[in-house]
């Protein structure tokens, strides 16, 4: 892990303590990625099932939740299912109660001004599969847009290598209400959501993290003409820890390498005023790396981890909302006085309890969060991401009267004649 002096940088240093892994742009990639997407989009479904049987090994089908959820529940230990379950619970009633009301104010007498909320019609939602099938994200996508009221879910996710779909994966979608799964992954997934293919039927936003493949063709589908709107830019995973001298330094060393282990690309740091904190995380990480599974990738991670010196936790806050952070935890004594100078983060984890990992598997918000430093303007996945916002304008006469001089002057003022006379129609004919 690099260590930086935050006092000793200047800008420039500043900007490199803080740099993120370098991103390969890799133009045969999107040159690739372009062309499934035109075949697919042209092509259809005969064009889909030629490069799913290429790529992914066979064909794409639609496959029935029941009866794989059903030997899930045989197969897997009761343990296993009772997490499950208890993780859909929490995600369930989290979003539920985060739905946003419907306001209305009358701005001017007898003129009111409403907003009112609505579902997205149909939702594409991309669960990472083959090797690593991610039964959580299901969770985190699907039972979010469930309580905002979503009728109609298509669901992808990559057949396992020996084919069919993964039971923790049926599972999930079976707590999420979800009855049909298409095993198909990659670029051609994503452009059969965007366009249809077939049976696939073209949704109006799609959303779910994957390899590059999937973020480029998400990238691109969301720029075409008719394309359909995404969640928000996807990259490598992420965490920010702010620690004091109150921080346990197994903890810490514990909570970076659960982020290492993600990916080789993911970046961790350590923001610190404490040097004897930073010397004891540097030792724990040390220490536990070579014993992790993945181990190969925890090295590679490590090796653009930083370790950052400051004077202050305040100091430190302020460097979180220059990084904007996927993952913020704040492992000191008093989080909640943090909390309201944090402006940039996908998640927070305010206290030495809380965890990353609690947050990507059962505490209830989502875990699809903006990385790269799209936290700056971007939110996470949550009941927003499902829905959208209409203004509904009610007025009486006498308040249409009321207010169309006014409009019809400002409708002159920036040349618009029809616009005044509309507003002017009101003055003899609103009733």
């Amino acid at each position: 892990m690099k260590s930086f002096v935050w006092s000793e940088l200047g800008e420039a240093g500043r900007r490199a303590a803080l740099a993120r892994p370098q991103q390969r742009q890799d133009a045969e990639l999107q040159s690739s990625v372009c062309a499934i997407v035109d075949e697919v989009r042209s092509g259809g479904w005969e064009a889909l099932t030629t490069i799913a049987s290429r790529i992914d090994g066979e064909e794409p089908r639609e496959v029935e939740i029941a009866p794989i959820a059903a030997e899930a529940r045989r197969s897997l230990a009761a343990e296993q299912v009772e997490a499950m379950e208890a993780a859909a619970a929490n995600i369930r009633a989290f979003h539920e109660a985060s739905r946003p009301t419907d306001i209305s104010i009358e701005t001017a007498p007898g003129l009111s001004v409403r907003k009112v909320w609505r579902a997205i019609d149909r939702i594409g939602l991309y669960v990472p599969g083959g090797k690593t099938p991610l039964f959580s994200t299901l969770l985190m996508l699907a039972l979010p847009a469930r309580a905002a009221g979503v009728k109609e879910i298509v669901a992808v996710t990559p057949p396992r290598p020996e084919g069919g779909l993964d039971p923790a994966i049926a599972l999930a979608a079976e707590l999420c209400g979800i009855e049909r799964i298409w095993t198909v992954g990659g670029a051609q997934a994503i452009a059969a959501l965007a366009f249809g293919a077939g049976p696939i039927t073209k949704v109006d936003k799609i959303c779910g993290p994957g390899n590059a493949w999937v973020a480029e063709a998400k990238r691109l589908v969301a720029s075409l003409p008719g394309g359909p709107a995404i969640d928000m830019p996807a990259g490598p995973s992420e965490l920010m820890v702010i620690a004091d001298d109150s921080a346990e330094p197994v903890v810490v060393a514990a909570d970076l390498l659960s982020q290492a282990e993600h990916d080789s690309a993911a970046q961790v740091l350590l923001v610190t005023p404490s040097e004897g904190l930073a010397r004891a995380v540097a030792r724990q990480v040390e220490k536990q790396a070579p014993e992790l599974p993945r181990g190969k990738i925890v090295k590679a991670s490590l090796q653009c981890a930083r370790v950052i010196s400051v004077s202050s936790l305040q100091e430190a806050a302020e460097i979180a909302n220059l990084y904007a952070p996927e993952h913020l935890s704040l492992a000191v004594q008093d989080p909640n006085a943090l909390v309201p100078l944090i402006r940039n983060a996908g998640a927070v984890f305010a206290g030495a309890g809380a965890a990353e990992t609690f947050g990507d598997y059962l505490a209830g918000s989502s875990h699809v969060l903006p990385t790269d430093g799209a936290a700056r303007a971007w939110s996470g996945v949550s009941v927003y991401t499902f829905m959208k916002a209409m203004s509904v304008q009610t007025i009486t006469p006498e308040g249409a009267r009321r207010i169309a001089t006014s409009a019809a002057v400002l409708a002159r003022m920036e040349g618009l004649e029809a616009h005044a006379r509309a507003a002017d129609a009101r003055l003899e004919f609103a009733k």
